[in-house]
C-alpha cells in the first residue's frame, strides 16, 4: 500500500504498509503457526485475506488545531502538529470525501476543536460508521459538553443536504479530561437511530455504542465460517459470550441448534434482539449480562460455547471454568493471538482441532484467529 503519511513518517499506524502484502501474509502466518504450534492444530486452513486499500468501515478521527481552521486526523509523530488524515487510504472513497468536508463543516459551523493542554475547546472526537450494505452514515460528534450543541443543529441541514445518507447524527458528551473516546449521554439529532448491515443476508443493527467489526468485507467471511463449523457439529444448544451486536449467534442458530447470547453492553444486545425479530428467530437469546458472571452461575453447560472476548482475552477464571466445567466443542475467536494461547494453556483438556485466520488489519502484526476446539 503506498501511503504518502507513512512515506513522510508522519503516521505510524500502518507500521508493514510498506512490505509488500503477500509477504506480509507470509509473516503472519509463520508467526501464528509457530505460536499456536505446542497446541498441534490437526488441521491448518488457509487465511482469509483483506483488500489492501479502503477496507475499513469505521473512522476515529481527532479533532484538532483551532476554530478558523480545525483538523481530522492525529498529532504528527514527529512534532505533534495537527496532521489531517481525511484521504487515509484504508477509507472507502466515499467515507474519505464526507471526512473532507466534515472537516470544512466544522470550520463553517464554528465548533472549535478541544484543546487538551488548555483544556479548552468542545469537539474532541469525529466517529464516522458506515454501512457496507446501504452506503448510509453514522456520523457521532463526540463533545466536552453541549456548549456547541445548538451550533450543531443549526448546521446540520447543510451537511445533509451534501451527504443524504448521513441518516444517523449524534453528539456525545464525554466532559472528563482523559483519554477516554465516548460518554455516556448520546444525544440524537436525526430520527434514524441505527444503521443496518447485512452479512451473508444476516441483518445486523449497528447503534453508537455497539462494537462491530471494522473490515466488513473479512468480517462476514469470519460468520460464515462460524456457521460453517457449527452447522457441521449440529449442537443442540450454544452459547456466543462477548456477542456484542451478535453476529456469530444470528449465523449460528437454526433448526438444530438454539443459541444464547450474552454481552454486558446493553445497547449492543438491543441491536441483536431486533436483528433476531427481523430474522424471525424464536430459538435464539440475548442478554445484557457479564459473560463470566452468566457462565459461572449456569448449572449446565451447552454443547458448544463460541466466545469472542476483547483483547484481554478470556483471562483466567473463566478460562479455568471452561477447563473444569466446560462443553464438548469451544470456537474460540480472537483478535488478540497471545492472549488466545494464554487461555489456551489453562484450557489443557482441550485439543485443536482447527485453526484458521483472518486478516481483519492488514498492515500491521494484528490479526483474528479462530479455532475450533474438543475436549479430549
Amino acid at each position: 500500500m503506498r501511503c504518502e503519511f507513512f512515506a513522510q513518517q508522519r503516521c505510524a499506524s500502518c507500521k508493514n504498509s510498506d512490505i509488500p502484502y503477500s509477504l506480509q501474509v507470509e509473516q503472519k502466518d509463520a508467526r501464528l503457526r509457530a505460536m499456536f504450534a505446542p497446541f498441534s492444530p490437526q488441521e491448518w486452513l488457509p487465511p482469509v485475506l483483506s483488500e489492501k486499500t479502503q477496507f475499513r468501515n469505521k473512522a476515529k478521527m481527532v479533532a484538532l488545531g483551532a476554530a478558523h481552521q480545525p483538523t481530522l486526523g492525529i498529532e504528527n509523530v514527529q512534532d505533534g502538529s495537527p496532521l489531517s488524515l481525511v484521504n487515509c487510504p484504508l477509507y472507502p472513497d466515499e467515507t474519505q470525501q464526507f471526512l473532507s468536508y466534515l472537516q470544512d463543516w466544522i470550520r463553517v459551523a464554528g465548533i472549535p476543536p478541544y484543546n487538551k493542554v488548555k483544556k479548552k475547546g468542545e469537539l474532541k472526537f469525529v466517529l464516522l460508521t458506515r454501512a457496507q450494505n446501504s452506503g448510509e452514515f453514522m456520523l457521532r460528534f463526540v463533545m466536552r459538553s453541549d456548549s456547541a450543541l445548538e451550533r450543531v443543529r443549526a448546521n446540520l441541514p447543510r451537511l445533509q443536504q451534501a451527504f443524504p445518507n448521513a441518516t444517523v447524527v449524534t453528539v456525545n458528551i464525554q466532559p472528563v479530561h482523559m483519554a477516554r473516546l465516548e460518554g455516556e449521554e448520546e444525544i440524537f439529532l436525526t430520527q434514524q437511530q441505527s444503521l443496518l448491515e447485512r452479512f451473508n443476508h444476516v441483518p445486523l443493527v449497528i447503534r453508537p455504542k455497539s462494537f462491530f467489526q471494522t473490515n466488513p468485507q473479512v468480517a462476514e467471511k469470519l460468520y460464515a465460517t462460524a456457521q460453517q463449523w457449527v452447522a457441521e457439529i449440529k449442537p443442540k444448544t450454544m452459547w456466543d459470550l462477548f456477542c456484542g451486536v451478535g453476529g456469530f449467534g444470528l449465523h449460528c442458530a437454526s433448526e438444530h441448534t438454539s443459541v444464547t447470547g450474552i454481552e454486558i453492553e446493553a445497547e449492543a444486545i438491543a441491536s441483536a434482539k431486533r436483528s433476531a425479530a427481523m430474522m424471525g428467530i424464536d430459538n435464539l437469546d440475548f442478554a445484557a449480562l457479564d459473560s463470566g458472571n452468566f457462565s459461572q452461575s449456569q448449572e449446565k453447560m451447552p454443547e458448544l460455547i463460541l466466545v469472542n472476548p476483547p483483547r484481554r482475552g478470556l483471562g483466567a477464571s473463566l478460562a479455568e471454568q471452561l477447563e473444569l466445567s466446560g462443553p464438548k466443542y469451544v470456537i474460540y475467536s480472537s483478535c488478540n493471538p497471545d492472549t488466545m494461547a494464554k487461555d489456551l494453556l489453562v484450557m489443557s483438556s482441550y485439543k485443536v482441532l482447527r485453526s484458521q485466520w483472518f486478516d481483519m488489519f492488514p498492515h500491521t502484526d494484528h490479526t483474528e484467529a479462530m479455532m475450533l476446539l474438543e475436549r479430549r
